[in-house]
């Protein structure tokens, strides 16, 4: 909390204890970096006390279609455990042989949106059948939040999304790391003003200055933006002392740091 303001940490993945390692290392190989934590639970909860968030969007990636249950399972739990500070996403993956089957036991689940990350999971957004996919999104109503952008492959860079956006008008969509990870600009020229796009913060401030991330916030406009940390890529608390001192104000702190989450959830 930051005064009156409750603040919401809108990107953040968990693993089950037994895995979390596993799960940091091979993050940490395919992005070359160290995570700053441990990727459990109980290492998010401790934030809840050292920081000033309040809550937290809790999610992971199936990297294969038989992992989706199985993790949507956890995060259901994770929320029903912790409903006070957790928000839960479910994951599904395209390849799936029953993907409707598998996002209405996301729902049943009660967790209230879809992460997907087409780099890791290896698929392009306008694969066709990825595109009937999004139609399913649209039809249940539930946010979508996607990895998007990487030098390195094209899976999820702007004119991969694009196309959704234009032909799935009424899916909400969240691009996360400012619309596209290390593509920063092209996605800001391309994308910014999209009416059913909205962008979080993860994963930015390590890789430009404040100056640069302040002008890419403004330009996304402050109605579209979700304070984001991907933990445990990064420390949450760090990341939200870095995120003030863009010295934003304090209307666009209050809409970034919660108001827009809890238009967007439902909270």
């Amino acid at each position: 909390m930051i005064g009156t303001m409750e603040v919401i940490d809108a990107h953040c993945h968990i693993y089950p204890d037994k895995i979390a390692a596993k799960a940091c290392a091979g993050t940490d190989r395919f992005y070359g970096t160290t995570a700053a934590c441990d990727g459990t639970v109980k290492g998010l909860l401790r934030f809840c006390g050292e920081s000033r968030i309040d809550r937290f969007l809790v999610h992971s990636v199936a990297t294969s279609p038989t992992q989706v249950q199985s993790i949507n399972r956890f995060i259901s739990d994770a929320v029903k455990e912790n409903a006070d500070r957790f928000i839960g996403f479910g994951t599904l993956h395209p390849f799936s042989e029953d993907v409707e089957g598998d996002l209405n036991h996301l729902l049943e689940l009660g967790l209230r949106g879809v992460k997907l990350h087409p780099d890791i999971q290896a698929f392009s957004l306008v694969d066709p059948s990825s595109l009937r996919i999004c139609a399913l999104y649209e039809k249940a109503g539930v946010p979508l939040l996607i990895h998007t952008g990487d030098y390195r492959y094209s899976y999820s860079n702007p004119d991969q999304l694009l196309p959704v956006l234009k032909e799935y008008p009424d899916l909400t969509v969240i691009g996360a790391h400012l619309g596209g990870w290390s593509v920063w600009e092209e996605a800001c020229d391309k994308m910014a003003g999209i009416p059913n796009l909205y962008v979080d913060c993860s994963s930015t401030f390590p890789f430009f200055d404040k100056f640069k991330a302040r002008e890419l916030i403004l330009r996304w406009g402050v109605d579209r933006v979700l304070f984001g940390s991907d933990y445990p890529m990064w420390n949450p608390a760090s990341e939200l002392d870095t995120f003030l001192s863009l010295d934003l104000g304090d209307e666009a702190n209050r809409k970034i740091l919660g108001e827009n989450a809890k238009r967007l959830f439902s909270i």
